[in-house]
């Protein structure tokens, strides 16, 4: 009986991880000619195959545009991780239905300083307790874009106070010319 009754149970596990998986497959893209379902599938797939690609970090900005069957790669990459752009376009390039890629991604120089200015912000940023549940996962909300000094913080954070403490953390580093606030507020136009 406990042998039937683990026979069973192996059994209905198999099932439902089938089931799983089938649910889990992915769709069937719309025909690119109903362009409203067709631009939000593509958008929705182009958002995660780039956060996918394996050397896209928080010192990196990718950023992206859907025209039609057209898509433009936008954002910037440190020299570090150059081939994020190609990565990022042979990627973008095998969805269903895309028939061009832009790739306007800018590779930034390298250079010492900014490797160092983006240490120190990441730590002023991530180390700051308002801010640290920022840093979960792979991805993290707050992007750090050095750029011969000049600093430029994209993503999305929760509230306004979180954007505000992220500027000021990020204007506390030393030698940074200039801080660019580009944080999105969730739930909000930017505000």
């Amino acid at each position: 009986m406990k042998k039937l009754t683990q026979i069973l149970l192996v059994a209905v596990l198999a099932l439902s991880s089938g089931t799983a998986a089938l649910a889990r497959a992915p769709q069937q893209p719309p025909s690119p000619r109903d362009t409203t379902k067709y631009d939000a599938w593509l958008t929705q797939e182009v958002h995660h195959q780039l956060a996918l690609l394996p050397w896209y970090s928080v010192f990196d900005d990718l950023a992206f545009k859907v025209e039609g069957t057209k898509v433009i790669l936008l954002g910037d990459v440190t020299s570090l991780h150059a081939s994020t752009k190609s990565d990022a376009e042979n990627v973008v390039k095998k969805l269903e239905g895309v028939e061009a890629v832009d790739n306007q991604i800018n590779i930034l120089p390298p250079s010492p300083m900014d490797d160092q200015i983006r240490m120190a912000e990441f730590r002023s940023i991530y180390s700051f307790p308002a801010l640290e549940s920022y840093n979960v996962g792979a991805l993290h909300s707050i992007h750090i874009i050095v750029n011969m000094g000049h600093v430029t913080l994209v993503g999305v954070v929760r509230n306004q106070g979180d954007k505000d403490m992220a500027n000021i953390r990020a204007n506390m580093v030393p030698n940074v010319f200039s801080v660019t606030n580009n944080l999105q507020v969730e739930n909000s136009s930017g505000k």
